[in-house]
């Protein structure tokens, strides 16, 4: 389905109505875009930990999504995570979620968009 000549108005609203049907829940349209921004965050470079315990999963393995009642959230696996990305008053910001994001935003909007139209 996409955008085409339409020979009535009967064609256009079964688009419309196909499109409607989609968006009635709005979460697994966003969701679509979201696991492509979690699959882009964990193929960032991993930064050299200070901790070299058995056990340990470097943060940027922890990057997880979830639906909650119509939202979509993408997170840190991490307790820190929110302070690297945002900084501390002791810690300057390391800022790596919101810079992969706008760069790829129109490839997860693409994305989203395939959703609807397909």
């Amino acid at each position: 389905m996409g955008f085409h000549n339409y020979d009535g108005f009967q064609d256009l609203m079964e688009d419309f109505e196909k499109i409607i049907s989609q968006v009635e829940e709005p979460e697994k349209v966003l969701e679509v875009g979201t696991k492509e921004l979690v699959n882009d965050l964990k193929k960032l470079p991993k930064p050299m930990s200070q901790i070299h315990k058995s056990g340990y999963t470097h943060l940027i393995n922890t990057f997880i999504h979830r639906i909650k009642k119509h939202e979509v959230e993408v997170g840190w696996g991490k307790y820190y995570g929110p302070m690297l990305e945002h900084g501390t008053v002791n810690m300057e910001a390391k800022p790596h979620v919101e810079p992969l994001f706008e760069k790829n935003k129109e490839k997860y909007y693409q994305k989203m968009v395939q959703k609807i139209f397909s």
